[in-house]
């Protein structure tokens, strides 16, 4: 069954080090064109093209009339895809902190009850895996759940032109099988997911908070 997937770009980076300073757009590519090639709907969502408010202001805090409609269609899109992967590089033993700014923009009950890829990237050997150690709790909590299979990607800049294409270096046939198998993994949880959306049952879904993060609170 055909997905539509976002992917989120999770930097702003627009000038080195290190270098190129982007390296994150060759690695969402590099997924758009396997999602794409699986016959799934691949989106796109770069932050760099959002106007994020300054103190942070998530959508939920906006009276509606007042949310800033670039926030809105976003909200729409994401509680509209099937599933998401997550691209993003290691800062401090950490996952980004413009692809969390970017979420948490957003209340969990647009995420809930559909699958994530954690999909990491670095110029240097380790290719982020302490960053995709974190994010599984972050996603985890966002309700997306992150499937098993991971992607992790060191020496980017090697391994992917500019396009998200692999360099002449590398064996795509071993890289897209890798890929694959996360990607395999992400559209099984979401066709089963997208199935229990659809039915009966699957209206009746436990609550992910929509206004405050203390709806999840224990009782006092």
């Amino acid at each position: 069954m055909a997905l539509k997937i976002l992917v989120f770009l999770g930097s702003v980076r627009t000038s080195p080090p290190p270098s190129p300073a982007r390296l994150g757009e060759r690695v969402a590519r590099c997924c758009m064109a396997k999602l794409e090639e699986s016959g799934h709907e691949a989106v796109l969502i770069d932050p760099l093209n959002y106007d994020l408010s300054d103190p942070f202001k998530p959508l939920f805090s906006y009276a509606q009339r007042n949310a800033p409609q670039d926030l809105l269609n976003l909200a729409q899109q994401i509680e509209a895809a099937d599933g998401y992967v997550m691209v993003s590089p290691e800062y401090n033993h950490s996952m980004s902190p413009a692809l969390a700014n970017l979420l948490n923009h957003f209340g969990s009950s647009l995420y809930s009850y559909k699958p994530s890829v954690i999909a990491t990237y670095s110029a240097g050997q380790w290719g982020g895996v302490r960053a995709a150690v974190n994010m599984r709790t972050f996603l985890s909590e966002l309700g997306c759940l992150p499937v098993s299979a991971m992607i992790h990607v060191p020496r980017a800049q090697d391994v992917l032109d500019e396009d998200g294409s692999y360099t002449e270096t590398q064996d795509a046939q071993k890289w897209s099988g890798y890929l694959e198998r996360a990607f395999e993994q992400l559209a099984w949880w979401a066709n089963a997911a997208k199935r229990y959306h659809e039915s009966e049952e699957g209206e009746k879904r436990p609550g992910a908070f929509t206004r405050s993060p203390s709806q999840r609170n224990a009782p006092e």
